[in-house]
């Protein structure tokens, strides 16, 4: 299973259902070892079936692997409202070992958004690019499932970011409680995306970052390249790896030192992710750190 969930392999699942299908029945293989707690995306442990109990939670699929009755029980039963918040700008096309960031934003997303759907929470998506913010509202459905799925599938990224005169729509949420998954590379030339989660962090809900970054990006692996393209402004910069690679180390860790201390400070949940990175391995890791945070 774990070679199957590797990035590279999993993107060439080009039904979206099927392939979040496959990273959480992944991630689920190891659930038990790891018990995670709470509302919302989070699944704590598995029971015995007893007389009076909702069947709703009843997990088939349980029940084919052990010919026993199991009820999926959390802390806290509460449903939320869960929004997907993709950054579709060019950017997003940075490619590393055949996976665009946009590509594996999109896979995050409908992998938390199916988790999301076995829990019973609402499920919406909003797309950032430059001709403005697509939104589908939160509903809790699995047709609505279906319909996310579809506008994932459709995204192109493109062009700069979502100016802020849009981000007014983002106010017209769900009245739940509401967790916020921004997907990005945190790519901006004016502050347009700190003033983005400005305006997120306003709405007083649970917001996490997920950072997508290359791991060429990373480590400053472009082999056989001597300029990079920016993907926004179509600028290129020269560049000699073997030269350039501890300045760009030192710079890098404290560009994302700085980028963390930010989030921080107004409340926000990051992640850094390389495209590399398993995507069962994404969501375990994810819930992990919200259980620790609300331990």
């Amino acid at each position: 299973m774990s070679k199957l969930l590797d990035p590279k392999v999993l993107m060439a699942i080009k039904d979206l259902s099927l392939a979040a299908k496959t990273v959480v029945d992944g991630f689920m293989t190891g659930i038990n070892k790891s018990s995670i707690k709470g509302p919302g995306l989070e699944f704590s442990q598995y029971r015995s079936y007893q007389p009076g109990d909702d069947l709703r939670w009843l997990d088939w699929k349980m029940y084919g692997r052990s010919d026993r009755y199991y009820i999926r029980e959390s802390e806290v039963e509460t449903s939320i409202s869960v929004r997907f918040l993709i950054d579709a700008s060019g950017s997003m096309n940075h490619e590393d070992g055949g996976v665009r960031k946009i590509d594996y934003a999109r896979y995050l997303a409908a992998s938390l958004a199916y988790l999301a759907n076995l829990q019973g929470d609402a499920i919406g998506l909003y797309v950032f690019n430059e001709d403005g913010l697509f939104s589908l509202a939160s509903r809790q459905d699995f047709q609505h499932l279906a319909r996310l799925f579809h506008q994932l599938e459709g995204i192109n990224a493109g062009g700069k970011f979502t100016k802020p005169i849009h981000y007014k729509d983002i106010y017209s949420g769900s009245r739940k409680r509401e967790l916020l998954v921004f997907i990005t590379d945190l790519y901006e030339q004016n502050g347009e995306i700190f003033h983005l989660l400005d305006t997120l962090s306003a709405l007083k809900n649970e917001l996490i970052v997920f950072h997508l970054m290359g791991k060429n990006e990373l480590d400053l692996d472009y082999k056989g390249y001597t300029a990079v393209e920016d993907l926004e402004t179509g600028e290129t910069v020269k560049i000699d790896a073997n030269t350039s690679k501890n300045t760009y180390q030192e710079n890098l860790e404290k560009h994302l030192s700085d980028l963390r201390m930010n989030l921080l400070d107004r409340q926000i949940n990051y992640r850094l992710i390389s495209i590399d990175q398993p995507l069962d391995q994404t969501l375990r890791d994810f819930l992990n750190q919200r259980n620790k945070l609300r331990s």
